[in-house]
Order: structure tokens, then sequence, then C-alpha cells
């Protein structure tokens, strides 16, 4: 595979002068591991369907990555190779990624509830040589999922399976065999082994405006943000990260994957999110950090609420993905004792903003955050001219994380020769710097000529005592070009009406005209696996009267 990672090369000189790029790889950070801390807990993976608990010290991790790679050379994998990874939070992730790295193959993350559709495109784009999954994860058999795909597939040359029982099965082609013990390993190991500027993750967009693009990064890109991540968190080696969000996503990735080894601390990856579970391995693992989006922290708190099990070492839960609840921190901060922190980032860069661990808990609901070192942002009106504090408008971000480009399609990457990338949301930043999203360009909804404030109008309904969640979308009107729905998913046990939704935000001194003329109330909301809701969805089947 040739990638074509055109926004790496013009931005490498700055880049490494203003110490924002590093010029390592994982493969660095593990090794260093290995030498000052290799009988240190590394991760620890809990199949919460089996109850299955695997440990790997460093060493131990280290190890099994040589040996993984090596067997994927047997397979045919060398250097700019896709192997694509379609698992839950389960160790043989955490290897395939290093062992990938390993070799300079490309890890391609993909969510385990994509079937067909999604990874037929995918697959395909990305030319798989290696796809990876599990034989079955939640009753659902993934072996023959793939085997009716494969020949659609010119470029798969290998499905192994987790627990398969055939000789396909990654037992035995990759973890079982020493493969590291090989006379052939050290020069495998070492021939390939790619460089920071080399693309090393393949990830795709989820797709929450239509169709997935490829986001290429590399070990400086990702570097690049996380470290700043962790340190604007205080975190180090004596942390312990939990991290029950998917680590085909980039929250679980980036920062439950590759940030623990970064720091020398230890992850604890659990497959399935269970909130007593959740629970009880904070308190027996002692952790002191996650990342996920807003559901989780509020099947935590409710939980550590009706249980009585304290959590007292999780300092910190960061929430990004959607505007957390004002109510909802106020709960949190107040049974689990930890400080919730709100972020917003891109598949594209990480991270971006997130708010200060001293900052008042009015900021995790009202901001979005602060730029991380090594970001820039700017708002622009309609015709690019930058607007002054607190005028919404079009958000640009310059990124020392900014991806290096969408594969095979360099005239969608949305970055001018200054490096400003569009984001496609849209924000206001006040005078101390602090960010606020207030929604997708394309959720943009225009009422007669006004713009509604759409993430405003919907943080207000997350507060409504009978709401659990909420989007504001948009559907056709002839005299007014758009009106505006609010979609509900109700708390157990309540109702709502239009009328008396009405009347809520009007004593909220909502403006009438930004008032939602439609109410539609669902059991469930179409979202990506990260917890985004995805409102092309709900407009398609507005549009369309199926909603």
């Amino acid at each position: 595979m040739e990638f074509d990672a055109v926004l790496i090369p013009a931005r490498r000189a700055n880049s490494i002068a203003q110490g924002l790029w590093h010029d390592r790889t994982i493969n660095d950070d593990l090794d260093a591991c290995v030498a000052s801390c290799p009988d240190k807990v590394a991760v620890t993976a809990v199949q919460a369907e089996t109850e299955k608990v695997t440990r790997f010290t460093y060493r131990e991790l280290s190890n099994m990555a040589d040996r993984v790679a090596v067997g994927l050379t047997k397979l045919g994998v060398t250097r700019n190779d896709v192997v694509a990874c379609q698992l839950p939070n389960w160790w043989q992730f955490t290897i395939t990624y290093l062992a990938c790295s390993r070799i300079g193959a490309v890890m391609n993350p993909l969510m385990h509830i994509f079937r067909e559709r999604e990874l037929s495109f995918m697959l395909k784009h990305g030319e798989a040589k290696v796809f990876i999954i599990p034989q079955t994860f939640r009753g659902f058999d993934y072996e023959k999922m793939v085997s009716d795909l494969k020949p659609s597939l010119p470029h798969l040359q290998h499905v192994v399976v987790v627990d398969g029982k055939g000789t396909n099965s990654f037992e035995a082609l990759l973890s079982g065999p020493e493969w590291e013990k090989d006379p052939q390993a050290a020069t495998l190991l070492k021939q390939h082994r790619p460089g920071p500027d080399d693309v090393t993750q393949l990830i795709y967009t989820s797709g929450t405006t239509g169709e997935p693009k490829g986001v290429m990064h590399t070990a400086n890109t990702t570097m690049a943000n996380i470290i700043p991540y962790a340190e604007r968190l205080h975190l180090n080696a004596q942390d312990v990260v939990l991290m029950a969000s998917p680590m085909a996503h980039q929250t679980g990735f980036m920062y439950g994957l590759m940030m623990p080894i970064m720091l020398k601390s230890s992850a604890v990856i659990l497959d399935v999110w269970e909130p007593l579970r959740a629970i009880d391995l904070i308190r027996q693992e002692g952790a002191t950090f996650t990342m996920a989006s807003t559901p989780f922290l509020s099947d935590l708190a409710k939980n550590v609420h009706e249980s009585g099990k304290a959590v007292p070492t999780l300092r910190t839960f960061l929430c990004a993905g959607a505007p957390i609840p004002g109510p909802l921190v106020e709960q949190a901060r107040s049974v689990l004792g930890t400080k919730i922190v709100s972020a917003w980032g891109m598949t594209e860069n990480g991270a971006v903003t997130l708010i200060e661990l001293n900052d008042p808990d009015e900021r995790a609901f009202t901001t979005d955050g602060l730029p991380l070192k090594g970001v820039d942002l700017k708002v622009v009106d309609i015709d690019g001219s930058e607007l002054p504090a607190d005028q919404p408008g079009k958000l640009y971000v310059r990124s020392c994380s900014n991806f290096g480009g969408y594969l095979k399609r360099p005239q969608l990457n949305n970055t001018d020769a200054d490096g400003w990338f569009d984001t496609g949301d849209l924000a206001r930043i006040d005078a101390q710097g602090y960010v606020r999203i207030t929604g997708r360009s394309k959720d943009v909804i225009i009422r007669g000529g006004e713009n509604i404030p759409v993430v405003e109008i919907e943080s207000l309904l997350y507060r409504h005592p009978a709401i659990a969640m909420a989007a504001i979308v948009a559907y056709p009107d002839e005299r007014l070009g758009e009106r505006a729905c609010a979609v509900v998913v109700l708390k157990p046990g309540q109702s709502l009406d239009l009328p008396s939704l009405v009347d809520y935000l009007k004593e909220q001194k909502v403006a009438t005209q930004y008032i939602p003329e439609k109410l539609v109330v669902r059991d469930a909301m179409p979202a990506t696996p990260s917890g985004k809701i995805q409102k092309f969805k709900l407009r398609d089947m507005l549009r369309d009267a199926t909603i």
C-alpha cells in the first residue's frame, strides 16, 4: 500500500523545531518500559461474558508483541501492509497494534459493531491484507460474516480468528508458536521498524455526517497529542487508566492503548460496559482516570449512588463527544468525588481542547475547554474572516496532531497551505480562550433566515427532568426553508408532549423562533460506537417520514 500522507512533510521542520514532534514511536516507549519497569503490570484485560482476566507485565507484553509480529511476517505481512482488526477491548487488540508497529505494518482498527455494509467498504478501500476478528462476540458469528465477504475483497489474504477452532485461529497462527525464537526473528524485527513519520494507524471517521474517510496518523501526530493531553490532566506512571470506550475508536486507541505505555503506567481494559463491573474494577485495580462519553458518566454516577460502593481512587473522568448536562456534572461530582473534565476533539486530531483541572466545575458544562499545547484555533465567518471573541462561526484548527490526510482522497483533506484544518464544526471562543462547540456546519438550521443555536437548545433539553437524550434536527418547510424538530429519548416512566416542551423552553427564556416546532419521542438514538448521535440518520428519517 502506498500511503498519500501529504500533510506530513510540510509541517515536519517547524514541528520539530518547536519541540512538538518527539520523533519516537510506540516501539521506543515499549522498549523503555521493558528497560525500566519490566515486571510492572502493563495491561489487565477483562472479558465480561466469560469473566476471564488476562494480565501482561511489560516484559510479557513486549515478548508477545515480538511473537505476533514475526507471526504476521509468516503470513506475508511487511512494511506498509494493512492489518485490519475488528476486536473488542481484548488483549489481542493491544498486541496486534504493538506487533504491527514492530514490523512497519499499519493497524486499521474497526468497530466490533460494523457489519457487511461498513466492512466491505473499509476493507476494500484500505486494502487490508490480514483481518483479525473474534469467532463470536455477544452472540454474533464474525467468522461466518467474513467468510461470506472474503470473495469480494481481492487484497485480503488471511482471516485470523481469535478463539477460532481451526488452523486460522489467532492462537495457532500468531500467539501460540514461539515465533520470537525463530532464527530470522531478530532480523525480521529490525529491518522494517517504522520511523516516526511513517503511517502507523488507518482509522475511519465515525460517519456522523455520511461516508467514512480513512484517516492516516503517524507516531509523531498521535504522540504530539497524547503528551500534552497527559500533561494537562497531570497523569504519570503512577496512574491506572480504565478504558471501556472501544479501542477501535480514537478515544480508546490513543488514551487507553498508547498513552499508558508512553507514561509507563497501567491500563485496565473492559470489553463490555457494565457499570457495576466498572465500579468493582476501579476499586480492585485502583483506577485513577477514565475517558468516555456522557452515558458512561451517567451510568457510573447512578450505580455508585445505588450500590453504595465508593470509587475513591478515581480522580478524573474526562467526558467528550457531546455536551455534558450541568445537573449530571453536579451529581457526578457529588456522588463520585471525581473531577469531571469536558473536552472536544476529532479522529483527525485527537483531543483538541480540555478544561484545566483547577477550573470551576461549571466550565465542564459551559465550555469545551482550552486548546492543548501546539494547537491554534480560530473562528471565521462565511467569507473566511476571523471573528472576535464570543462571535459564533466556523471553527478552524492548526495542530501539531493534525492527521496526515485522508487515504486516496487528498482532495478532501480540508487543510490549507498555512496548516488550518476546517473542522466542519461551528463554535465560539470567549475572551479567556475557552471554546464552545455550537454545532456542526451541516447541523445548522436556518429558519426563515435566522440561525437556530442548536447546541444551546440541546443543552437546555438535557436539563429537562424527563429527557435522557436529545437532538435538534431540521425538517424542510416550503415557507421558511427549515424548521426545527426535537428528537428525544425519555427517562424511564416519563412522558412529554410538544406543548409542555414549548412551555419549558419559554420558561428558560428561549426566543420563540428558536423553539422546536415538532417533537419526536424515540426509544433510542442512532449513534456511533463512541456515543455520538448520527443526526444525518435522523434527518433522513424525518425526510422519509420513517422516524
